[in-house]
């Protein structure tokens, strides 16, 4: 009986016995498996760049590309579009002693976007006039919704506007919001792409362009903030459906710091909240870094001072990690840097109209700080300036003196062209799969 056991079994251990066997080989031959995706984005290089300005008849528009700018001369009021390899920058800056529009009005040519925001003074206090360009081949449906202090007050007004192929317009906001004294606006396209830009000149006089705003955040750097007399006014908004508890900090020449009686501001849903921060700054160059667990986007109006005085705009700006250049700058024109969390260090070429690029210099920025850089460049250039370390945000500030005011006009340090970061891909089934 013991053998007849023995004799049904063995079949069963000689089986198992193989099958462990071929496991074991199996595991020891399999190949190594593939690292896991990186959650981090990818830095790649832009190929192409499409650039568009306001037209200006008579104006010289400065083109600038890695190592050169050139100028070209506007010949009529249709919108300015330029195209080239990645790195590609354009502007211009305008002065006008005297009239209503008296002042240093710079800007950027837009690149055609999805979504854009901007950040301001209203209609009841602004001739404020947008400019919407289709510089595709494709048409573009866009949407313009008007935030003030009361809430949206757009309505549908601004809602489903055509804009053609190679075609442009240009809005009076006083159509869309004639009592918005502050206000942030958002341009969105329901398909297609637009280049934005928008020329303010206030009532009391002045006149700029407002910089595009970076898209809403729980955590904002307005950068740029010229030291000097004059008013400095915050303005931040809360365009989704949760109210905003904002945390205000400055960064000025000497210290970070939560500025009295400004520590904190709260924005109801949909709206936008302005405080007055000139004490808060005493005078000092800065930044200011706003934290909020709701998104918001931010602003800042620069007044300043004399019988007749000008105006500018900065926004909230990423840092400067991919570096950035501003094609359009002349005499008065420097840098307001700032450092977070350490030291910040950043490479700064500049590349006059005429003539050979100068030799670029390190401009070194203590954690925390807010340092001046005057640009001593003669006649029109370019600037560029390269991350070497820290997290640094910035701006273009020009000034030029008469004897009745200060002209100003702020440019922040937007993200250069030449590189993009795309966020990481991951395999999935979901792609495939209902």
């Amino acid at each position: 009986m013991r053998a007849f056991v023995r004799n049904r079994f063995a079949p069963l251990v000689l089986v198992v016995a193989v099958l462990a066997a071929l496991y074991g080989l199996a595991l020891a031959t399999r190949p190594t498996p593939p690292p896991p995706p990186s959650q981090a984005a990818r830095k790649v290089a832009v190929e192409s760049v499409t650039a568009v300005c306001p037209g200006a008849r008579g104006q010289r528009v400065n083109v600038y590309l890695p190592g050169t700018v050139n100028t070209e001369a506007l010949e009529d009021d249709e919108p300015y579009v330029t195209k080239g390899p990645g790195g590609l920058e354009a502007g211009y800056v305008i002065r006008a002693a005297e009239g209503r529009s008296r002042g240093l009005a710079g800007v950027r040519c837009t690149e055609p976007g999805a979504a854009t925001w901007l950040v301001g003074p209203g209609p009841a206090n602004a001739e404020v006039r947008l400019h919407l360009v289709n510089a595709d081949k494709a048409p573009a449906l866009v949407d313009v919704h008007v935030y003030a202090a009361e809430g949206e007050v757009s309505g549908d007004k601004g809602v489903g506007l055509d804009i053609a192929p190679g075609r442009h317009r240009e809005i009076d906001l006083r159509t869309l919001a004639p009592a918005a004294d502050i206000m942030a606006v958002s341009v969105t396209t329901v398909y297609g792409r637009v280049a934005v830009a928008a020329r303010t000149t206030m009532e009391t006089g002045g006149v700029d362009w407002l910089p595009a705003s970076a898209p809403p955040a729980t955590r904002v750097v307005v950068p740029g903030i010229p030291g000097g007399g004059g008013q400095r006014r915050l303005l931040v908004a809360a365009p989704g459906e949760t109210d905003a508890l904002v945390q205000v900090k400055a960064v000025s020449k000497d210290a970070e710091y939560a500025m009295r009686g400004r520590e904190t501001l709260d924005v109801p849903a949909g709206s936008v909240v302005a405080v007055d921060v000139t004490t808060g700054l005493g005078g000092s160059p800065a930044a200011l870094v706003l934290t909020s667990p709701t998104p918001i986007v931010a602003g800042v109006v620069i007044t300043s001072t004399g019988q007749s005085g000008d105006v500018a705009f900065t926004a909230g700006t990423p840092s400067l990690e991919l570096g950035s250049s501003v094609a359009g700058n002349g005499a008065g024109s420097r840098l307001v840097l700032t450092a977070l969390g350490r030291p910040g260090r950043v490479r700064v070429q500049v590349v006059p109209v005429d003539g050979e690029p100068e030799q670029p210099f390190d401009v070194d920025i203590a954690p925390g700080r807010t340092r001046d850089v005057r640009l001593r460049a003669q006649g029109q250039f370019a600037v560029a300036v390269t991350p070497v370390k820290g997290e640094v945000y910035g701006a273009r500030v020009m000034e030029q003196r008469t004897r009745e005011s200060v002209l100003q006009t702020v440019q922040p340090l937007s993200p250069a062209r030449a590189w993009t970061m795309l966020p990481p891909l991951f395999d999935t089934p979901a792609v495939v799969t209902p």
